[in-house]
Order: structure tokens, then C-alpha cells, then sequence
């Protein structure tokens, strides 16, 4: 089997890299990247050990994706991965950006697949879920963080969390638009050329050697920060807004049951997320990294106001992914934080060094 990544030298792509070379004996795997993420340059050896190929280049750029050599499955780990992207909050990234790498960048490797027949696993985000309906869920305080007040009247929603029933209208955010789309566009190539498509919404994902970016994902940067005794804020909802985390493998072992059968007569749209074991607050957050890393620096500000595409409460319902694939998150919130901080502690000069 030939496995082409793309996004390979970021976190999840180079963990997924990592964890099919493993699990699957033979394969022949590589990768395009284009470096643009600061510490995604020291995954380059590490993938040369495990036998991965990589290909300096951009989704952006047809040349570059039409260069790369056939495969029979794709695995995209490429994008802006940041809700705020392209909103102006950022400075980073502008709207066209935004869509060029998320969408346009998703055309071309659509274009890739329908000319090598080669299957798809988009992993796409919680983030096609309509905020006008997560901000309808009725919440309350419990202790250090929010709870729906049962019974929910919103469609798509549980004590399990959001599933896929969930509303997608907009607003979305620009960034959860363009996952969106890509999801559709995604569905439409594979009625009219016939390849396979998996399309896995995922959660927060994190674990042990994520760069710690706030855009990549909120343990690593929370830890990482009271590790170095960096200032932190509670940004709206007092921090109590509530997120659900998985481990990077756990997504690679989700896409490894869906590239070794691809004719699985299941649904191809699939959400995968730590679910309830796998939720914290900020304030739980906080308490955990302390609690791991010493309490050290000051306690986070409480800023009130909230920004764009701000929700209190998400919560990933993945017993679709259970009933159809087998699959389950492996660790906890609490887990997650732990192995995190631990690497955190034994790898601080890197650490300080992805913080600048």
C-alpha cells in the first residue's frame, strides 16, 4: 500500500505518519509539507527513521501536488487548522489565505485523486457545526465548569455530546466554512469519479511533542505556558467553557481501519472526539497542569468579553465512530494532560525554544 500525507511535518500528520509505518508493515509512505509552521522543521529526521519519503511543497501550488507520485490513499493533515483564521483577529492570515490553503488547496488534491483513483481521508472539525445552535444549548454552572441542562431540545445533541445530526447552517466561521465545503466537494468527487472518501470531524487533538502553538491546540499551549511562567487568560465564560481532547494516535488508528477497508458499506461522514472522558475547562485545565507542573507563574486573567466564534460548550458524541469502526478514545482528559507535562518537563530547552 502506498500512503500519501500531506501536512507530514506537522503534529498530526508526522504522528500519523509514525503510527501507520508501525502498524503497517510494507507500506510505503510519504509526504508533502511546506515548512511554514515554526518547529514543524524537527520532525524531518524522525520521519527519515521511520521510512517515510518527504516532498517540500504546497497544496496551494498544482505543480507542486501533480509532481508528487501516485498513491492509493491520501491522508490530509494539511490546513489552516485555527478557527480564527481569516477573521481579522489574527494577523497571520488573511481571508484569501485562508481559503486558498483550505479550499483551493483541497481541489488539488481532489484533482490528485481522481487522476490516481487513490482514496481519501479528509480530516475535517468539529468546527462545521453551526455556533448560532451550540449557543442555544442551555447550560449551567456545576463547580469548575458548564453543564446542558437536561433535556436538550436541540437537534442533534445529547449527554453524549454533538453528533452528526447536528445543524451545519451558518455561521460556522470562514474556517469551519471552508472544512465544510471541502467536506462537500470531497462527497462530490467521489459520486462522479469513484474513489473512496472517509471524512472524520475531529475534536481537539493533542499529546506528548505538539508544538504548543495556541492555534494547534489548547493543552500543549496551556502546559507549556505554566511551564515557563507565562502569563495566561480565561477569555469569556469565566473559564468554564468546556472542550472535549483525543490523542493523535487515536486518529491515526481511526484512519488505519478506514484505508484497510474501503468498501465498508458504513457512513462516510463520522465525528471523532475525546467525548465526555475526554472534557475539561479551562479552569480544570489550569488546576491539572498545576497540579502535574507546580503552580508557578501568576493565576490566569478573567477577560469577559468573548471573541468571534466563541462557544461554551463542546462536547464530541462519537458513538457513531464506536458503532460503525470499533473506535473509541484511549485516554482522558486527565491522562492527556499528564503525558503532556511530563514531556513538557523533560524536553523544557525545546519547549522554550517553540516559544521563542
Amino acid at each position: 500500500m502506498r500512503i500519501l500525507i500531506t501536512g507530514i511535518c506537522g503534529y498530526l500528520g508526522f504522528r500519523t505518519a509514525s503510527f501507520l509505518a508501525d502498524a503497517l508493515p510494507g507500506a510505503e509512505i510519504c509526504g508533502l509539507d511546506n515548512i511554514s509552521r515554526r518547529g514543524s522543521e524537527s520532525n524531518l529526521a524522525a520521519l527519515k527513521k521511520v521510512g517515510a519519503k518527504f516532498y517540500h511543497g504546497d497544496i496551494r501550488v498544482q505543480a507542486d501536488v501533480d509532481a508528487l507520485p501516485p498513491a492509493d490513499w491520501l491522508i490530509d493533515c494539511a490546513a489552516n487548522p485555527t478557527v480564527l483564521a481569516g477573521s481579522g483577529v489574527l494577523n497571520d492570515t488573511s481571508s484569501r489565505q485562508l481559503m486558498e490553503n483550505n479550499l483551493s488547496g483541497t481541489i488539488n488534491l481532489l484533482e490528485y485523486c481522481k487522476r490516481h483513483s487513490c482514496g481519501l481521508v479528509l480530516l475535517s472539525t468539529s468546527r462545521v457545526y453551526s455556533i448560532s445552535d451550540l449557543l442555544s444549548i442551555k447550560l449551567r454552572i456545576k463547580g469548575e465548569r458548564l453543564e446542558p441542562v437536561p433535556p436538550s431540545t436541540v437537534l442533534g445533541f445529547s449527554k453524549a455530546g454533538v453528533s452528526e445530526d447536528f445543524s451545519t447552517r451558518p455561521p460556522l466561521s470562514l474556517y469551519g466554512t471552508s472544512k465544510a465545503a471541502s467536506e462537500l466537494l470531497a462527497l462530490e468527487y467521489s459520486a462522479a469519479f469513484g474513489f473512496p472518501v472517509w471524512i472524520n470531524r475531529c475534536g481537539v487533538i493533542g499529546g506528548p511533542g505538539q508544538f504548543g502553538r495556541i492555534d494547534q491546540g489548547i493543552l500543549s499551549f496551556w502546559a507549556y505556558s505554566k511551564l515557563l511562567k507565562r502569563p495566561l487568560k480565561f477569555i469569556g465564560y469565566s473559564g468554564r467553557q468546556v472542550r472535549d481532547c483525543m490523542d493523535a494516535s487515536d486518529v491515526a488508528a481511526l484512519v488505519m481501519k478506514q484505508i484497510t477497508s474501503p468498501s465498508r458499506n458504513v457512513p462516510r461522514v463520522i465525528n471523532a472526539g475525546g467525548g465526555l472522558r475526554g472534557s475539561f475547562s479551562l479552569r480544570e485545565l489550569d488546576a491539572l497542569c498545576s497540579g502535574f507542573l507546580g503552580a508557578g507563574g501568576p493565576p490566569p486573567a478573567i477577560v469577559r468579553e468573548t471573541r468571534p466564534y466563541d462557544v461554551p460548550y463542546y462536547v464530541t458524541d462519537y458513538r457513531l465512530a464506536e458503532k460503525t469502526w470499533d473506535w473509541k478514545p484511549s485516554l482522558s482528559a486527565a491522562e492527556m494532560v499528564e503525558r503532556i507535562c511530563r514531556w513538557a518537563s523533560d524536553n523544557e530547552s525545546l519547549v522554550g525554544q517553540w516559544f521563542g
